[in-house]
Order: C-alpha cells, then sequence, then structure tokens
C-alpha cells in the first residue's frame, strides 16, 4: 500500500463554531481511524507528514486547527478553556462515526487525555505526545514567553523563522520561509501574525488552560485504553520524574522516548516519532 488521497478543508460544525481539517485515507480498507490534535499556537498543518504515513500504512488519520486557530472560527465568547477543546474533540469523534486512536501532542495531548479519561469511551486509545500530569513550570514558562513575544507581529517571514529558531535550537532553521505561511498571515498592518486568535493567549496560554494537575491525574487514573506516552529526552516540559509518574497513573502505559529531540518531537523527528507511533498502533491489531 504504497498511495494515499488528502481530502482537504473539511468542515465540521461544533454547534458553537465551526472547525476545519484535512483527512488521509489509505488506498485500500481502512484499519480504522486517527485523530491528530495538535498544540497550542500550531495548526493541523503540524501532522501532515505524520497523517500522510499513516495512510499508507492503512489508516485513516484526520487533523482539525482547533478553535481559534488556523482555518477554525475563533471562539465567539473567547472560550479557549480544556472544557471547550474537550467539547471539540468530542464532536469530532461523534463526526468520524467511530473511535478513533487520539494522538495529541502538548495542549492536543491534554485534550485527548481529559475527553477520554473525564467523558470515557471517547478513543480506541491515547497516545500522549510529550504530555504529562504534572508540567515543568520552566518550561511552561518558555512556551508562555515564546506566544508572547511578538504581540505586534514580524516585519518578515525571516524574522519569523529567526524568532523560533531561537525558541527551538533542537530544529535546523529551513532553508526556505516559504512553510511559515502556513502557520503567519500578512495583516493590513504590513506585519506578519501567528495564525491564532490574540484571545487565546489573554485567556491564559497553553499547555496549563485550565488544566491543573489535580484534575490531569484523576483524569490518567481512569484511562483504561491503550496508552503510549512519547517523551522527548530533551523537552523541557515533561521530565523524566514527570513520565515516571504518568506510568504509575496509567500503569498499562508504555513510555518512549525521543532522543535529541525537545518538546515538539514531531517536528524534532517526526521520522523516529512515525515510527514509534506506527509500532503502537500495529499492537492494536
Amino acid at each position: 500500500m504504497t498511495s494515499n488521497t488528502v481530502t482537504q478543508d473539511i468542515r465540521v460544525d461544533t454547534g458553537a463554531l465551526t472547525l476545519v481539517g484535512d483527512a488521509w485515507h489509505p488506498a485500500g480498507s481502512s484499519r480504522g481511524a486517527v485523530l491528530l490534535l495538535h498544540g497550542g499556537g500550531q495548526r493541523r498543518y503540524s501532522w501532515r507528514n505524520t497523517g500522510s504515513r499513516l495512510a499508507t500504512v492503512g489508516w485513516t488519520a484526520y487533523a482539525f486547527d482547533a478553535r481559534g486557530h488556523g482555518d477554525s472560527d475563533r471562539a465567539p465568547d473567547g472560550d479557549y478553556s480544556a472544557t471547550g477543546l474537550v467539547d471539540d474533540a468530542v464532536h469530532l469523534v461523534d463526526w468520524i462515526g467511530e473511535k478513533p486512536v487520539m494522538v495529541g501532542a502538548s495542549m492536543g495531548g491534554l485534550t485527548a487525555l481529559l475527553a477520554e479519561g473525564e467523558r470515557g469511551n471517547v478513543a480506541r486509545a491515547l497516545v500522549l505526545v510529550d504530555v504529562v500530569a504534572h508540567m515543568e513550570p520552566v518550561g511552561i514558562a518558555h512556551i508562555q514567553s515564546f506566544m508572547a513575544s511578538a504581540p505586534d507581529g514580524f516585519a518578515s517571514l525571516e524574522e519569523a523563522a529567526d524568532a523560533i529558531a531561537a525558541y527551538n535550537p533542537h530544529r535546523p532553521r529551513p532553508r526556505s520561509v516559504e512553510g511559515l505561511r502556513k502557520n503567519l498571515r500578512l495583516e493590513d498592518d504590513g506585519r506578519w501574525h501567528w495564525h491564532w486568535d490574540p484571545a487565546f493567549l489573554r485567556a491564559g496560554s497553553e499547555p496549563e488552560r485550565e488544566a491543573r494537575p489535580d484534575r490531569t491525574v484523576a483524569a490518567a487514573r481512569r484511562i483504561t485504553v491503550p496508552t503510549l506516552l512519547v517523551r522527548g529526552a530533551d523537552s523541557d516540559v515533561v521530565s523524566e520524574g514527570g513520565a515516571r509518574e504518568m506510568q504509575e497513573l496509567i500503569r498499562h502505559a508504555e513510555v518512549v522516548e525521543v532522543p535529541a529531540a525537545g518538546h515538539m518531537i514531531a517536528g524534532d523527528d517526526n521520522d523516529v516519532f512515525t515510527e514509534r507511533l506506527s509500532g503502537f498502533l500495529d499492537e492494536l491489531g
């Protein structure tokens, strides 16, 4: 199975807003659905390589821009709480029509954890990408600082690329900055701004949003579906101790570490990440 079909700009009405996504379909029969949830400040495009590769091995993969991100609607009431994100994820599962494997990075991982831990019977399995019940304060502050660092936007895509490189030294600076056009938009002031609602940051930045440790711990204890925790070896958000605690909370969870990867694992080493993910999916049957 070597080819797949991409369906773009899928629109799902949750009743409160519209979420926009992409799907990657296998050439033959599907082994099941995978719902890919991105981190705060990212877009569905961060999953494009993973989604395409999953389709080549028989899975139907879906990735949506979270509320307030990319092409999805901004929350009319400014609600970017964890509960709002969970509500959206449950709507997407209902739209998919079957329990998917939920793969979530950072904010997306918290969303997946709370959706299954609090609502139950939502996911076939969970893959939590550099997210645990107790995050490291230093790493959280690092994320918050970066997201708040350019309130007036950037004069050029090159300037934005420099800022990203400084924030994420694990990842080589791209030779071309054209790919950043999917993450930034040129606005009327002539400057490039991030493709997410500024109110998202004012609401309390990712990944803490309403996801207090007591809430995430309680949710983790209720997880019974197969679970994979993927940690970046160089992550400043998830420590070795945090990963060990998560494995104590979810006794059956498998924990793997991606060498030389930071918090943004799928971007730092997408090949290794997708290989680990594919192995976990194979075990599901």
